[in-house]
């Protein structure tokens, strides 16, 4: 077994391998080529064109938050001065080889060389649709970023890119940058590069606090009764923003355990406490059964069910951008 991290046991790592309250990805082979074998998958576009890119800002304008997709979980969040990426993937395939493996349906939304000087990158997890080594690499030799990632995640990185500035972070730590603070966060998810390192590294989601405000970035995770969302509820005000996978999540038997469908995104945004929700992790990738387009379509009949506006819940096409004024969303 390959080892990123070694610490001391906790209630969550045994001393070699993370796990949370709910084990997730620890399928059989049997159970992976039943999936892969039983013929349900749906048939997408070979690529699926994107709109024009709205114009992108130096930086967001005072007293708002401008979010941009680029794609799958990729987006670019800036506010307050900071510029910063979550799980930046930019190659064609979320694979470790480039001749097979999940391909791009969308390009990115922006290109890597259109980006706003970056501050900071935020890495989930290990997963090869969040943590792109060569995305990451550009990134450190054009913009020298920190990078803050869960524990054993910074050693992959580095390992790749020496000159990386790495943060890595516990569930529950914090690391402050400037004005900012990022927080780790339990999400209900696993980890693995390949087969010899699974659950090596951990993964999370991260809480973005400044002044009174805060964003919760949910990487990827399963709904699990939602004790994640529970758990990081804030409790004195909403937050202004709460980023949440709303795709691959077919079939539920294999996948219901790390991906959440689009109604039970719903459910964590209201179990969150938060003013806007940005459904993401769907339409770039094609990584499980469900067709391409019915992600969108049942977070929009959910949230038809549940009379939330489709102003505070939105998904962005990539290249698309999302201004949120920070005095309406934190009032």
């Amino acid at each position: 077994m390959l080892t990123y991290y070694k610490g001391p046991v906790s209630d969550h790592f045994d001393g070699k391998r993370f796990f949370g309250p709910v084990r997730s990805g620890r399928k059989s082979l049997s159970q992976i080529l039943r999936w892969r074998l039983g013929g349900k998958r749906a048939v997408w576009p070979r690529s699926v064109d994107n709109p024009d890119p709205d114009p992108v800002l130096p930086q967001a304008e005072p007293g708002t938050v401008r979010v941009t997709m680029i794609g799958h979980v990729s987006c670019l969040i800036q506010l307050e001065g900071v510029n910063l990426l979550v799980d930046p993937v930019w190659s064609e395939r979320a694979s470790p080889v480039r001749f097979s493996g999940p391909r791009r349906v969308r390009k990115p939304g922006l290109a890597i060389d259109d980006l706003p000087p970056i501050d900071l990158v935020l890495v989930s997890h290990n997963h090869y649709d969040h943590l792109d080594l060569k995305t990451l690499r550009t990134l450190v030799d054009k913009h020298d970023p920190v990078i803050v990632t869960p524990l054993g995640n910074d050693v992959i990185i580095r390992t790749a890119t020496p000159r990386a500035r790495t943060v890595a972070l516990d569930w529950d730590e914090r690391s402050d940058w400037q004005h900012l603070s990022v927080t780790a966060v339990p999400v209900q998810h696993w980890s693995a590069r390949g087969i010899r390192d699974r659950n090596a590294a951990l993964w999370a989601g991260f809480v973005l606090n400044w002044r009174e405000h805060a964003i919760f970035i949910a990487g990827d995770t399963g709904f699990g009764a939602g004790w994640w969302a529970q758990r990081a509820r804030r409790k004195d005000r909403p937050y202004d923003l709460a980023i949440l996978p709303v795709g691959a999540y077919e079939p539920r038997w294999f996948m219901e355990d790390a991906h959440m469908m689009p109604e039970e995104a719903v459910a964590s945004f209201d179990l969150l406490n938060a003013r806007h929700g940005l459904g993401c992790h769907f339409g770039t990738f094609n990584l499980t059964d469900e067709p391409v387009e019915e992600p969108l379509q049942r977070l929009e009949q959910e949230l038809h069910r549940r009379g939330i506006d489709r102003a505070r819940f939105r998904t962005l096409k990539p290249g698309e951008a999302w201004t949120i004024p920070l005095s309406v969303a934190s009032a």
